[in-house]
């Protein structure tokens, strides 16, 4: 058999392991396992009539070229937000542009058909696609229409529909925990309130655990709109009762005040996402109207980089290895998941059929802006 793998969208700690994985355990049933560089854009831009972009876009895998590279965060693949059947006539490759002659430059055509070609004269059996719900999402209508394809979750908003883990999110939350932590220093020392922004566009499922685990104050989450005067109210009170005169918030980059809406800046991406970033500043702006000084600092690319946990490393690796033994058995079009703690599988399309979000009624209280977990007995370890 002949394996391709890709990984798609924002790279997290622990995709290493999983192409590791997925090469290791294709290597030892006799297997052969062609990398795709950078996403979508690997295949878009593989032109089956010229060979040179062929060893341009690919990577012939096997278990020495991917000896050691778990032992580094993000993807050695390397990734894109490239969607193939949503590319914009200005940014196809050049061998792709002849066919949408006289179309406007902005406009976003389907490549799709390209794609399928270019997997059959790769002559790959079953394409692996490691991604978030975008990357999922095009992998299962690739699956769809006639490529059979394997799909593995990541992100570190922990937000795929299907799988109560994504690989990313255990690093995003210790490592969130770690610079609370850290950053609890400068707060003190100048006795403000330290305003914490992280991942989360539609789920605050990665501040609301980070926070919980790091002891803030308040926090605010992605499916909870808030009243920002009371949010300042409540942090001043909880900055006046602190001996050390100070406090800490996090805010989901996803989160919005009563009545408004996400805060996004630039041009959309090819899957509609515009950049997110910058509710923590405002929150900011909204306390210090209150007469507090504050402190702002959006982790941002801090939680992504560097190597993954334990965590990661074991979720990323049992998810290739799953993958591989799963095609062994004959299996197709499937997304590996992990429900109630236990590792198993999805349709490949389940990331399309829904949005998972924290469960408000029972880790969150909205009146008080605070992590409150209902009942532990007989969650799961990381909860849900």
């Amino acid at each position: 058999m002949h394996l391709g793998i890709l990984t798609g969208g924002g790279d997290v700690p622990g995709l290493n392991a999983a192409i590791k994985a997925v090469t290791e355990q294709a290597a030892a049933r006799g297997w052969s396992v062609t990398g795709l560089r950078r996403g979508w854009a690997g295949p878009l831009n593989i032109d089956p009539d010229n060979p040179e972009t062929v060893n341009d876009w690919t990577l012939a895998l096997t278990p020495d070229v991917v000896r050691d590279v778990d032992r580094a965060g993000g993807t050695f693949l390397h990734t894109s937000r490239t969607k193939p059947s949503a590319t914009a006539v200005k940014d196809l490759p050049q061998h792709l542009r002849g066919k949408f002659a006289g179309e406007a430059e902005d406009k976003k055509v389907d490549c799709t058909d390209h794609v399928l070609r270019v997997l059959e004269h790769l002559k790959l059996d079953v394409l692996v696609a490691i991604g978030g719900d975008d990357t999922l999402s095009y992998a299962s209508r690739l699956h769809a229409e006639g490529a059979p394809t394997m799909c593995i979750p990541k992100t570190m908003d922990n937000d795929v529909f299907g799988t109560d883990y994504c690989i990313g999110f255990s690093t995003c939350v210790n490592r969130g925990v770690e610079l609370i932590t850290r950053l609890r220093s400068p707060a003190d020392s100048h006795e403000r309130v330290m305003v914490v922004e992280m991942f989360g566009r539609y789920s605050g499922e990665s501040a609301l655990i980070t926070g919980y685990l790091a002891g803030v104050d308040r926090i605010l989450i992605a499916e909870v709109p808030f009243d920002s005067d009371k949010v300042a109210r409540l942090l001043a009170e909880d900055r006046a009762r602190n001996p050390q005169h100070y406090a800490v918030i996090v805010v989901s980059e996803g989160a919005h005040f009563e009545g408004g809406s996400i805060v996004e800046s630039g041009p959309a991406d090819a899957y509609g996402h515009r950049k997110l970033g910058g509710i923590g500043q405002d929150v900011g702006e909204v306390i210090k109207r209150h007469g507090i000084n504050v402190m702002n600092q959006n982790l941002a690319y801090l939680l992504r980089a560097g190597m993954p946990d334990a965590m990661d490393l074991m979720v990323g690796r049992n998810f290739g290895t799953m993958a591989v033994q799963l095609l062994d058995e004959g299996k197709r079009g499937l997304m590996m998941a992990i429900e109630d703690g236990r590792y198993t599988t999805q349709p490949a399309d389940i990331s399309t059929k829904g949005r998972r979000l924290v469960d408000v009624d029972m880790f969150y209280d909205p009146d008080q802006y605070r992590a409150r977990i209902k009942r532990v007995e007989g969650l799961p370890m990381f909860l849900k």
